[in-house]
């Protein structure tokens, strides 16, 4: 493969699980909740993905990594719907536990040296005769299951946040929740329903770094990938399109260490691990997103 096919592939294997984890955060901010604890949820699946696939599997590393994240949100949503909690401070509360719980359940499960662990992988699935186009097929149509599960999500989310019921009572709940109440909408069922959704696409996402990328688990492996999430909602001003969009400029943005060190220049490690939080910084400070913002983010279903 060439070296822009093989920047082209990281680019994609890179965005992926930020996709995931952006398409989740953008259903349940369109439904009017800022879901911080994202990233525990990412992390939740993580760890979930290394237990079940060593023990039983990829496909149970799977699915325990989709309930996994949909725990944590389970429980966000718990507080943040039910007894009308402060949404930041909840979120945070819900990454910080995710964060020790994760590390300590690492240690129970595996022991100190758990740092050996290795866990079956997922391999790229190929897609016949459009994996053979140069420089893009193998980047576009040789990835894993996940990065052809994100671009289904994004459609999906697409299409029903835009064309369904379903997506107009979101979207109400977003903008004037009071109306959709009145209208007849169950605005605390649906929000809890949209921090499942969001929960389960970050515990994919979680799956995704282990499962494929890394094959192992480490404490703190998300490395602010769910943070990084939800700016990507923020700079696709709320819109399918544009978190796609924006997504895989963060995953070019990652990829770029790839890019460098095949063209032989050399610059410190530590540059290409901030890149991704250097563009995050950068364009929320010269991008103006805050009007695309659904009415109702951030406030309590009751106002």
């Amino acid at each position: 493969m060439s070296v822009n096919g093989e920047f082209l592939a990281a680019t994609v294997r890179t965005a992926t699980p930020l996709l995931l984890a952006a398409t989740g955060e953008l259903v349940i901010e369109r439904a009017g909740i800022i879901y911080i604890g994202i990233e525990g949820s990412i992390l939740a699946g993580a760890l979930a993905a290394a237990a079940g696939g060593w023990a039983s599997g990829t496909m149970v590393g799977v699915m325990l990594a989709l309930l996994a994240g949909a725990a944590m949100a389970a429980l966000f949503a718990l507080f943040v719907v039910k007894w009308q909690t402060e949404q930041i401070v909840t979120g945070t509360a819900i990454t910080l536990v995710a964060t020790g719980a994760t590390a300590a359940l690492y240690h129970v499960l595996f022991g100190p040296e758990g740092a050996g662990l290795r866990v079956p992988m997922i391999h790229p699935l190929s897609i016949p005769g459009l994996a053979r186009i140069p420089v893009i097929g193998a980047a576009l149509f040789a990835q894993s299951m996940f990065t052809y599960a994100a671009v289904v999500a994004i459609v999906v989310v697409w299409w029903g946040l835009a064309r369904t019921h379903l997506g107009l009572a979101i979207r109400a709940c977003g903008e004037r929740p009071s109306a959709a109440r009145a209208a007849g909408v169950a605005t605390g069922r649906l929000r809890i329903g949209a921090a499942l959704f969001a929960g389960a696409l970050g515990g994919a996402a979680g799956a995704s770094l282990v499962l494929v990328q890394s094959g192992t688990f480490a404490e703190g492996m998300s490395a602010g990938r769910g943070f990084i999430a939800i700016a990507i909602v923020a700079l696709g001003r709320w819109r399918a399109g544009g978190v796609l969009v924006a997504a895989v400029a963060f995953g070019a943005a990652s990829a770029l260490q790839y890019l460098f060190q095949a063209r032989g220049w050399t610059l410190p490690y530590q540059a290409f691990l901030a890149l991704p939080y250097i563009a995050t910084l950068v364009a929320l400070a010269t991008t103006r997103a805050r009007g695309a913002a659904p009415a109702a983010l951030g406030q309590a279903d009751g106002e």
